[in-house]
């Protein structure tokens, strides 16, 4: 979504948090989100985009495509101009295994980097896996737009711990499919049940929900709030394509295509980015983010 705002024109608490799941890989992965957004201002958005994509990272062009072909197939024009794309991460979690997490944040986008005010909003959510050489790249990039401030672009210290958790590793296929089995099943009970009844039961306590033209709601009561004041009697139907699941089996997160209907009229469709955690043994949804489609 951050690379959306720059090729085809991406209330949150000001205080940045994490949970120190794994200290060290989390801290790690903080500083390439933070050298990700520097790399785009000192070079531009594309660069730093290519740079910093995994092989098989996704961008949504509108579809899910590979981040890295997509954009040698779409050069960007040649402009005077010096396009900013700006973000800073204010919230991030890892898996246990410290081998994949997230990251998000407010950005804002300037025609020129000379212009006086930004000409967007809105916030971003990454996706983060560690690679076999050991860098970190991002696997997805999905994001909203909203009219107003996210915050200021503050730069973000984790605090800096050295234990390092123990875990027993799981199956990462057999977990992924079931993942994936998990949120075809949300997508039932959405279709059965409607959209805030079926976030109440399977969204942990301190969700974060993410819709177009909105601020971030940050914790199921708000959530559902916003849910409950945004038109609740639509229709909503999903379409699971692929996720991932951390080594530890405590993190994942599953993507795919969403419609809204209206009297059987389709009023909004686009992806969906959905990331899960796994809570007393169940998984529950951590941060849902819908960006429409033109």
């Amino acid at each position: 979504m951050k690379l959306l705002s720059f090729l085809v024109l991406l209330v949150i608490s000001p205080m940045a948090l994490a949970q120190q799941s794994n200290p060290s890989a989390l801290k790690e992965m903080v500083e390439t989100e933070q050298a990700f957004s520097k790399t785009a201002e000192v070079k531009n958005t594309r660069d730093a985009f290519m740079e910093f994509i995994a092989d098989d990272g996704l961008l949504f062009r509108p579809a899910a495509v590979n981040g890295k072909k997509w954009m040698n197939e779409h050069p960007v024009s040649l402009s005077d101009k010096h396009p900013l794309l700006a973000w800073q991460p204010v919230f991030a979690q890892m898996a246990i295994a410290g081998d994949l997490g997230f990251t998000t944040g407010p950005w804002e986008f300037k025609a020129d980097i000379k212009d006086a005010k930004p000409a967007g909003y809105g916030h971003f959510v990454t996706l983060w896996k560690k690679q076999p050489d050991g860098a970190w790249r991002f696997v997805v990039d999905l994001g909203i737009s909203h009219p107003e401030s996210g915050g200021p672009l503050n730069i973000w210290t984790p605090e800096s711990q050295t234990s390092e958790p123990k875990f027993k590793p799981v199956d990462v296929e057999k977990a992924k499919s079931f993942l994936m089995l998990r949120d075809g099943v949300y997508a039932g009970d959405v279709a059965k049940l409607g959209l805030k009844r079926a976030f109440q039961i399977y969204a942990g306590k301190d969700a974060r929900l993410y819709v177009p033209d909105h601020l971030p709601c940050i914790g199921l009561d708000a959530a559902l709030t916003n849910l409950e004041q945004t038109r609740p009697n639509l229709a909503v139907s999903y379409r699971p394509v692929s996720g991932d699941v951390s080594r530890s089996g405590d993190l994942g997160y599953t993507h795919g295509t969403y419609e809204k209907k209206d009297s059987d009229k389709i009023t909004e469709h686009g992806n969906y980015l959905r990331i899960w955690q796994k809570q007393r043994n169940a998984w529950r949804i951590v941060l849902d983010v819908t960006n429409p489609v033109p």
